[in-house]
């Protein structure tokens, strides 16, 4: 086996989902988003799931990522047509936060370069308030942020599509030859 074959990519691209989806997870957990916060800890164990079958040349566990990944690439779409109001879709909807709490994007007040301004309330002046907080201006919006994110998962996702196939294919010749 080569440094470069199918199975180790598989494993670093693995590796890499795991490592972009941990951190989605912390920036969700700060935004309050129940939906992307519950997709992504399923979409956690899966990559755990395919990166333990990529190194116990398990192709079942393999072939639960592959079909995993279809799915988390139309949840990706979903999410950055959302944030681009496209498709009847608004980022000011509810959708995200399954309507339980008004937060939005961690992003949406904490981007780069944001400059927010509290209006000014009595019952919360030691506290910080989101629905009190103006943002000013910032270098990035929060909405290109969340596609960039979304675009990072589809930039790692399809390879992984592609070498979850070929590896799947391979333990299946394999498996077969010494039967």
């Amino acid at each position: 086996m080569g440094c470069c074959s199918g199975r180790c990519m598989l494993i670093l691209l693995c590796s890499v989902q795991l490592i972009t989806a941990v951190e989605r997870q912390v920036f969700d957990f700060l935004g309050y988003q129940w939906a992307p916060i519950m997709v992504n800890f399923f979409h956690i164990i899966v990559v755990i799931l395919g990166l333990f079958g990529a190194v116990q040349y398990q192709s079942r566990y393999v072939v639960v990522y592959l079909l995993w990944m279809f799915v988390w690439i139309c949840w990706n779409v979903f999410v950055s047509c959302l944030y681009l109001d496209l498709g009847g879709l608004s980022k000011d909807s509810h959708i995200l936060s399954l309507g339980v709490s008004s937060h939005s994007s961690w992003w949406k007040n904490h981007g780069p370069g944001c400059q927010s301004q509290s209006l000014p309330s009595d019952s919360w002046q030691d506290h910080q308030n989101p629905k009190l907080t103006t943002v000013l201006s910032c270098w990035l919006q929060y909405q290109y942020i969340e596609v960039l994110h979304c675009t990072m998962q589809l930039l790692v996702s399809l390879p992984g599509v592609v070498y979850s196939c070929y590896v799947v294919s391979t333990f299946s010749e394999e498996e077969s030859y010494y039967k």
